[in-house]
């Protein structure tokens, strides 16, 4: 790279990226030319000038237009999984384990000593996935229901889990010895699945929150004022396991958290590149933030010409990573960029992706909530109290967040050794039982004219908010060319289901029905319409549990 980020003024480059608030609401200029654009050079990445249609700036990355095969996917899987599973403790172990006081400060001391002696790095040296069997669980996977599948390329603690070419802190060099998403890749593509890869490894995420800490000691006790590792060089590894690495690549230099870093973005540019030229996913996502804030600095950041985060860093990444999709795909664009908080005039320029919430109501463009059945790194006290979340309520989820248009990616936490238990198992069983049955209503949908009717409002935008209990009458609907599939999320006890959105009088479905079907049951139900709406006499027991699909044709269909 010849020119660092550490040059780069941020009102300069917000306004290089095509001026973000004045330009990104005019249209594209070049959309629907057939003309070979010329080659460009970004200085965030290595390598030779880039090539296709794609520039690093907004008003270029209108152009974007969602691919058919997340549109028809709906429901993928994900493997939320690096060191901070070894320990069994849930998430953010790499933070947790250098607070003292936590739980998993706690734990860490009683089971591997004081993190002035064993911190982080040593954890990763523990991770050998010894039990992971790739083939397996991709074959459970796409069982249980899965289209595309996604692996963790590094979490908020800085170790990566691929073959990196930029950090040698990886699980080629340490722990497993072998690159963990390029394993994943192949045996996913194997099996017909598309594939993602996600990266938490942020600047903000990593530099900001996890690095920090790492520098501190306790606070009391017997080793007050002691520090933890991360103040190591690599001159203190001489006759230790990481002899010969130096641990400030791995720790970063120490620093206050709102410190800039441009040494630490030139780096994650690059890494990103690689996960980008090495594996070419489908689906790119990104833990982190796209919201800007142009003359405040983004977030936490101090002053405009010492912090390039994420918001900076989205388009040249966007652009970089659809031009390597089509030149893969022989100019066919495949890519799903995903990030939170997206301002609302680039909604259309990437996926926007919702952490453990939902968009509110029936959305125009595709969207996906990532969601998880237990913690997002593996907890072993959830699996040992038998309180994963419940089949029910993640099929009720699905069938929620595909009515508004979107996907749901649904992480099932593996132990550091790399098998599910035996509840994770089951789940994934019962999952794929009720997606055997009913996914025709799922699979290649595309919303109706409205989400769904019924006294239970979904999930909220709040993240991590209470998943809904759903009551008799919450019903959600998706379509397929003609036919309408309204499904019920509570069985009636009372014999009969009532459906208001197909009134006589409904605005929402003006012709006339045909028939009215059970999917598992009944082809061809009883059923009567009025100004109350569509009352469909139910078969005295269920075909499956959960929710319950009805298919309902309309007048001259087949």
């Amino acid at each position: 790279m010849k020119y660092g980020m550490s040059r780069i003024d941020r009102r300069k480059f917000v306004a290089g990226s095509a001026g973000l608030l004045a330009l990104a609401n005019r249209a594209f200029a070049q959309r629907g030319s057939s003309t070979q654009p010329a080659a460009y050079v970004d200085a965030n990445f290595g390598g030779e000038p880039i090539e296709g249609p794609f520039r690093p700036n907004w008003e270029s990355l209108r152009a974007y237009r969602h691919p058919e095969w997340f549109r028809d996917a709906k429901f993928g899987i994900w493997a939320h999984w690096s060191p901070q599973c070894v320990p069994e403790q849930g998430d953010w172990y790499a933070h947790g384990m250098y607070i003292q006081g936590s739980s998993q400060y706690n734990y860490h001391v009683k089971t591997y000593g004081h993190p002035s002696q064993f911190g982080y790095k040593d954890i990763c040296n523990l991770w050998r996935a010894e039990n992971w069997n790739p083939e397996e669980l991709i074959q459970r996977y796409a069982k249980a229901g899965a289209k595309y599948f996604v692996a963790l390329a590094n979490h908020h603690g800085n170790f990566d889990c691929w073959n990196s070419k930029h950090h040698p802190w990886n699980c080629v060099n340490i722990g497993p010895k072998r690159d963990i998403v390029g394993r994943w890749e192949k045996v996913a593509r194997a099996h017909g699945l598309r594939f993602g890869i996600t990266v938490h490894g942020t600047p903000g995420r990593v530099w900001r929150e996890f690095m920090p800490v790492r520098y501190g000691s306790d606070n009391s006790g017997p080793l007050k004022g002691v520090p933890y590792d991360g103040v190591l060089t690599k001159a203190d590894g001489k006759d230790k396991w990481w002899d010969g690495r130096d641990p400030q690549q791995f720790n970063g230099r120490p620093h206050d958290q709102n410190d800039p870093c441009p040494e630490f973005v030139e780096n994650f540019m690059l890494r990103v590149q690689d996960i980008i030229d090495q594996y070419n996913p489908d689906l790119l996502y990104f833990d982190d933030n796209c919201d800007w804030y142009f003359d405040g600095g983004s977030p936490f950041g101090k002053e405009l010409n010492v912090w390039l985060g994420m918001p900076e860093l989205t388009p040249p990444i966007m652009a970089y990573y659809y031009n390597a999709n089509m030149r893969h795909n022989t100019g066919k664009l495949e890519a799903v960029f995903n990030i939170k908080n997206v301002p609302k005039v680039v909604w259309n320029t990437l996926v926007r992706d919702f952490e453990m919430s939902q968009a509110q109501g029936l959305q125009s463009a595709p969207w996906q909530t990532d969601a998880c059945i237990g913690g997002w790194h593996y907890s072993r006290s959830i699996f040992e109290s038998h309180n994963y979340r419940t089949t029910q309520s993640m099929v009720h989820l699905l069938a929620d967040v595909v009515s508004k248009n979107g996907n749901l990616l649904l992480n099932i936490p593996l132990p550091g050794h790399g098998r599910p238990d035996p509840d994770e198992f089951a789940f994934l069983d019962n999952f794929g039982d009720w997606m055997r049955l009913n996914g025709e209503a799922i699979y290649s949908t595309r919303p109706w004219n409205t989400d769904g009717e019924g006294p239970t409002k979904g999930g909220g935008a709040k993240a991590y908010g209470a998943i809904p209990t759903y009551v008799t009458g919450d019903i959600r609907f998706t379509t397929k060319g003609d036919t309408l599939y309204a499904i019920a999320l509570a069985w009636p006890e009372d014999g009969k289901l009532v459906i208001k959105s197909l009134a006589t009088s409904s605005r929402y479905y003006p012709g006339e029905i045909s028939r009215v079907g059970l999917l598992g049951s009944e082809p061809s139900l009883q059923w009567s319409r009025d100004a109350g709406g569509l009352t469909v006499k139910l078969p005295q027991k269920p075909p499956c549990e959960h929710a319950f699909v009805f298919k309902i044709h309309p007048r001259g269909a087949a």
